[in-house]
């Protein structure tokens, strides 16, 4: 399973979102810091659920990490997350 996939796969079992967009932006950082071979270093999460839409900006960002847990986030150089 990608890194993509396990993203999608843990915010859909968590959240149940409306909308879940999970985009793989690795190349657009090539030979910046955290990249590597064959990619899935760096993301962008756009995600719309109504247990996030109360919470403030920083408790979703928050509350999407907390979902993706500390060994997924670990093998991610870098997360862009958009919720709502």
């Amino acid at each position: 399973m990608t890194i993509s996939e396990e993203i999608r796969q843990r915010l859909d079992a968590h959240f149940a979102p409306e909308v879940l967009e999970v985009v793989d932006e690795s190349e657009s950082h090539r030979g910046h810091g955290g990249w590597r071979e064959g990619g899935e270093t760096h993301f962008r999460v756009r995600i719309r659920a109504a247990e996030l839409g109360p919470m403030s900006r920083l408790a979703r960002h928050r509350a999407v990490h907390g979902a993706l847990g500390p060994g997924l986030m670990a093998r991610i150089h870098a997360l862009a997350v958009d919720a709502g």
